[in-house]
């Protein structure tokens, strides 16, 4: 219990603690970012992890001159491109024995086949689409490495994805992060950016489960 409070705090809180770090570690702050992206699109175990808000956040800084915006960009887009990659291939080495079990509560082979009638249905741009979706963007490039998705095409949506979304969120921080109407209510943007990223992977699920 004090473990989910000490996230929820983190999530409401997320100016105050990266001014912490920044505070506390300096320019070794671009290394924990640079591992939180990573694990957070990279590891099957990590999609709790902070993404959109984080990097609107970061953005933000980066307008007060905590932190280089250029930097940040530049890291995290490789950050974002290396975890899907990892992930790409341990979807490819590994998916077929997670998924291997009829009867595992979470990895039914039911399910494995409705996320590829996902990718029939949106095609490569699936990786593009579920960067802004958080939980979903830790497991699509997962199933991509399940699927028939060449590595070839994948790197390229995987590519022109992070970039994108990395671009996004950083600079939507960088230029309207320190408003005064957002800074005087960041918590609220920052709750306001999580509800908006779920909202397409809730529609989803429920379309999914309706057909």
């Amino acid at each position: 219990m004090d473990l989910l409070l000490t996230f929820i705090d983190i999530f409401i809180h997320l100016d105050r603690h990266l001014i912490w770090l920044i505070q506390h570690f300096g320019v070794w702050v671009y290394l924990i970012v640079f591992l939180v992206v990573f694990c957070e699109t990279g590891l099957l175990v990590t999609p709790f992890l902070p993404g959109d808000s984080l990097l609107f956040g970061l953005g933000a800084l980066a307008a007060i001159g905590d932190l280089n915006v250029l930097w940040l960009f530049v890291l995290l887009s490789v950050a974002a491109i290396a975890g899907d990659t990892v992930n790409y291939f341990l979807g490819k080495y590994l998916g077929t024995k997670v998924f291997h079990q009829e009867t595992s509560r979470f990895f039914k082979k039911a399910y494995l086949e409705r996320t590829h009638q996902f990718y029939e249905q949106y095609g490569g741009k699936t990786i593009v689409i579920a960067r802004f979706m958080p939980i979903i963007r830790t497991f699509a490039p997962f199933v991509a490495g399940i699927g028939s998705m060449t590595y070839a095409k994948f790197i390229i949506y995987n590519v022109l994805g992070g970039i994108i979304w990395v671009a996004v969120f950083i600079f939507g921080g960088y230029y309207f992060g320190n408003l005064p109407v957002v800074k005087n209510n960041f918590t609220l943007v920052i709750m306001a950016i999580i509800i908006i990223s779920v909202i397409p992977g809730v529609i989803e699920y429920f379309r999914q489960r309706r057909a």
